[in-house]
């Protein structure tokens, strides 16, 4: 089996080790700017680097180049490693005639305007939202839904580009400023509350393991407001467990994936649930080191057993861990942070990238892993912190 991996960003290292260990010949496109970081060339088969022209790729070259290594190697699946080239991934099994998700199915865990359409047709609870097309339903969504509001880009990962609105002059001004770009974009109503994310595999349709977390401070606050990242395991017996395993399983019935993993958002506003965002991906910033934590599971790895799969195998979940665990992630002043005066036992593993610093910390007992992350959140603003507000909105 030959599995090509596509990724704008340096990731997905465990995944390719992971193909590897399983047999399978792994070949990689990533971007030229990633060319002198630490890939895993020892579990590589090859490497392609495409130029990056105005911050993308330029699709049909990579439609072109892949065609052309097709006519020496047969790929058996092909992966996008981050969100960002999900629809590059869908592209090109449409063109190659490759398993997996075509151009239509990715776009429920890629548009957000898609996702939250098809969220509304299978029934579950999102927030008012309008696609910034219209002027009319525009103006109808203004006057019927309380500002404030978000408008977001439909196809931008996480908290990028995503702005608040506090009325609808301001709304309008936005809008007219995107120009021909307007399309691209999404208004819903901005709904106070605590973020979740639940993490999942799922295997032929079914969900074989998902685990429900909190952030303790909201991903957009993080992002635009100057806060610290932080996540943690959700506790056994609480009540909001439930309620997010079950609407994550709607969500993953719903949007129709059959087998890989996913990262799912939801927020609790005035005590009842909505659905945020999904995706056919590892969680990023590092999530997945939390989960490894909690779990013992990896879910790159675990991903790539799934997609090296014969048509035959069943995939098997390992044993799974139930401790709990928490991660922080912090932009550095320092191009390496020191972190040596960390002495915490319960410190399971410790980011290593240039102006950032990150932690995961792993206890059976909830509140001990809650209370280090908020002394280690207070620690981190003395010695580390530093903030960068992302741009408002980036082009599509």
């Amino acid at each position: 089996m030959t599995v090509l991996c596509l990724t704008s960003y340096f990731k997905g290292e465990a995944f390719i080790r992971g193909c590897k260990e399983r047999g399978a010949k792994v070949v990689l496109i990533t971007s030229q700017s990633l060319k002198d970081y630490p890939w895993p060339h020892d579990s590589l088969d090859a490497i392609y680097f495409m130029p990056v022209v105005e911050g993308h790729w330029v699709v049909g070259h990579l439609l072109k180049a892949v065609s052309h290594l097709a006519q020496t190697t047969e790929f058996d699946r092909i992966v996008a490693l981050d969100d960002l080239d999900l629809e590059k991934a869908a592209m090109l099994r449409e063109h190659l005639r490759v398993p997996g998700m075509g151009d239509t199915r990715t776009r429920f865990f890629r548009d957000k305007l898609v996702m939250r359409m098809r969220a509304q047709q299978v029934g579950l609870p999102v927030p008012a939202f309008v696609h910034v097309l219209n002027d009319r339903r525009l103006k109808e969504f203004f006057d019927t839904v309380p500002a404030p509001w978000i408008i977001k880009p439909r196809s931008a990962a996480g908290s990028i580009g995503v702005k608040k609105l506090v009325n609808e002059s301001e709304a309008w001004g936005v809008i007219h400023s995107l120009g021909d770009e307007r399309s691209h974009h999404l208004i819903e109503a901005f709904l106070p509350g605590r973020v979740y994310h639940v993490d999942t595999i799922v295997f032929d349709g079914e969900i074989v393991f998902a685990r429900a977390h909190g952030y303790l401070d909201p991903p957009m606050a993080v992002a635009h407001e100057g806060g610290i990242f932080r996540s943690h395991t959700l506790r056994p017996d609480d009540p909001d467990r439930e309620k997010l395993l079950d609407l994550n399983a709607r969500v993953i019935s719903g949007m129709g994936l059959t087998r890989g993993v996913s990262h799912t958002e939801f927020i609790r506003h005035e005590g009842a649930f909505y659905f945020l965002e999904t995706s056919a991906r590892v969680g990023g910033a590092h999530l997945a080191e939390m989960i490894e934590a909690s779990s013992g599971l990896n879910l790159w790895r675990e991903w790539a057993r799934i997609e090296t799969l014969e048509e035959d195998e069943r995939y098997e979940l390992p044993a799974v861990r139930s401790d709990h665990a928490g991660i922080i992630n912090s932009l550095a002043r320092q191009e390496h942070p020191d972190t040596s005066a960390y002495t915490y036992p319960e410190i399971v593993w410790r980011l290593d990238k240039k102006y950032h610093v990150g932690m995961v910390v792993r206890h059976a007992d909830y509140d001990r892993v809650v209370d280090i992350l908020e002394e280690l959140a207070g620690r981190f603003k003395v010695d580390f912190h530093a903030w960068a507000p992302m741009g408002d909105i980036p082009p599509p």
